[in-house]
């Protein structure tokens, strides 16, 4: 499997750690009676600030999902992939790094970390759109 399909493959998993994260957290509070079983928000802005930005870092892996996901299949599809290889991790590990970051903190310094792993991940996606485009 190519470097780009295991990088796609690692941002699926990763997002789904995510869901599975916030389901089973959310799971607990139901069980324990603390939150009634329709009580969830998309935002989960009902509860505490971990689970509210554990429900923005999930979002933002789906809203990044259909862009660098999609240029990743792109270049798998067009026989392309060299393309895309070499900095397929790099843009797998700036998402993890962007995630982690949220899930940790939302302080001035945590932002700004949080926003340069974004800023990696666009980069690469409008290199490797160009780059495919020429192709």
């Amino acid at each position: 499997m190519s470097s780009t399909l295991l990088a796609l493959l690692g941002f699926i998993c990763w997002t789904l750690l995510l869901l599975v994260l916030m389901e089973v957290i959310r799971s607990k509070l139901v069980l324990a009676g603390q939150v009634a079983a329709n009580g969830f928000d998309p935002e989960n802005s009902n509860l505490s600030p971990f689970m509210q930005r554990l429900a923005r870092a999930h979002a933002n892996c789906l809203e990044g999902l259909p862009i660098f996901g999609g240029l990743m299949v792109v270049a798998v599809i067009a026989g392309k992939s060299s393309l895309t290889d070499p900095l397929a991790y790099v843009l797998l590990a700036a998402r993890l790094a962007q995630s982690t970051i949220h899930l940790a903190s939302t302080s001035a310094t945590a932002v700004t970390a949080r926003f340069a792993a974004f800023a990696v991940q666009i980069c690469i996606a409008i290199y490797w759109a160009f780059r495919l485009h020429g192709a």
